[in-house]
């Protein structure tokens, strides 16, 4: 895994560089957790499952840079870094991208479409996403 395009990022002015904090990626991590194991819960709706394991998705996501050293105030840059950052494949972000826009769409327009298959895509990668979190925390 190469950090070059996370180095152009910043550059641009895109990134910015911060060291990291243990602490902060702790709490990200455990809040993800919380939130991930909320949204498998049997009974909530699909849009409120959505919303937490999106927010744990981005939570993951955000503590995977923190811990490479590096900050974003761009929610969807952080989903794209993914790739270099956990290792992530295309694809598998993407699906986290479909879900940014999902949730801007809902945030902003008030209308949150969410599909059963999404739903279960977002659940599925979130949780790789907490298993290769937790393993920066052991390398």
């Amino acid at each position: 895994m190469t950090l070059d395009k996370l180095e152009n990022l910043v550059r641009i002015g895109q990134l910015k560089h911060e060291p990291p904090d243990k602490h902060e990626f702790d709490g990200m991590v455990a809040s993800a957790e919380i939130r991930l194991n909320d949204a498998k819960l049997g009974g909530l709706s699909q849009d409120s499952q959505f919303t937490l394991a999106y927010g744990a998705a981005h939570a993951l996501a955000l503590a995977a840079m923190r811990w490479h050293g590096y900050r974003s105030e761009n929610r969807f840059l952080v989903f794209q870094c993914l790739e270099q950052t956990l290792g992530l494949e295309t694809a598998k972000w993407r699906v986290l991208d479909q879900c940014h826009k999902r949730r801007n769409i809902a945030e902003y327009e008030g209308h949150l479409e969410i599909d059963s298959q999404l739903l279960s895509e977002l659940i599925v990668i979130t949780t790789e996403l907490l298993a290769l979190v937790k393993g920066l925390d052991k390398s």
